[in-house]
């Protein structure tokens, strides 16, 4: 991964943060690891416990940055969310997965939240 796609992924992670605390959140874990995995934010709202991947992209070239977590992606954060929840996770929480997209192009940002955006089968 290159310096400036790490740049961009850091600072898609920061904005989305920023937004979530704006809406309500209260962020628990920023880049999580479970071994060579991580989750990008683990956010709170009362009992509400949201695992959130973020995509940051610099346009659409490549497609909404929504659409880059693929199935392998949707598995290893189901594999850490687990590990999350068996250290930290509390009776009477509820789980779910989130997508959080940032376009970057200048000085325009754009935010797409899919909340509940795949589930544990």
């Amino acid at each position: 991964m290159t310096r400036q796609r790490q740049a961009l992924g850091l600072l898609g992670e920061r904005i989305a943060a920023r937004w979530l605390r704006r809406s309500g959140w209260e962020l628990l874990a920023h880049r999580f690891r479970s071994g060579h995995r991580d989750i990008d934010l683990v956010v709170r709202r009362a009992e509400q416990v949201a695992f959130v991947e973020v995509k940051a992209r610099g346009g659409v070239g490549f497609g909404h940055p929504i659409e880059a977590v693929t199935a392998r992606k949707r598995r290893e954060l189901i594999r850490s969310a687990l590990v999350w929840v068996d250290r930290f996770g509390t009776a009477g929480e509820t789980y779910r997965f989130d997508v959080i997209g940032v376009l970057v192009v200048g000085q325009n940002v754009r935010i797409r939240h899919v909340e509940g955006a795949f589930e544990v089968r």
